[in-house]
């Protein structure tokens, strides 16, 4: 019946360890058993933005705002499927995969990188990804 809740309606969980995020949109998604991650940026909890930050200071805080994203929804960087990174210069792609890989750890999900120009704010890197619950 409309206006009821659905068993199988999205749910977006609360994300107190995050900014509050800058747009209509929530910085998780839960939906038949996967995670969405929306894509995070280099943004501190207290909604400081890191653009003035080193590339390797912008990489760790977008990677440890998707953990953030996961854990509240019940997941975890082991339950990744998929991870989309968003680089303003491809040039600073070596350095975020030694990082990613030293975060990700044994984990391996799929990935693409996307060098993209100029990001929101003059940030550096923004990560969206995909796990399962």
């Amino acid at each position: 019946m409309a206006g009821e809740p659905r068993s199988n309606a999205p749910l977006n969980p609360p994300t107190p360890n995050l900014s509050t995020p800058g747009g209509h949109y929530s910085h998780v998604t839960v939906a038949n058993g996967f995670v969405f991650v929306s894509g995070q940026l280099p943004v501190t909890a207290d909604g400081t933005r890191l653009a003035d930050q080193p590339f390797a200071a912008q990489a760790q805080q977008v990677l440890d705002n998707v953990e953030q994203a996961l854990l509240a929804a019940g997941s975890a960087i082991e339950r990744l499927v998929q991870v989309r990174v968003y680089v303003d210069d491809i040039a600073n792609w070596p350095e975020f995969n030694g990082i990613y890989a030293r975060w990700a750890g044994a984990a391996r999900p799929s990935r693409a990188v996307v060098p993209t120009g100029p990001l929101h704010f003059g940030l550096k890197v923004e990560v969206e990804a995909i796990a399962t619950l």
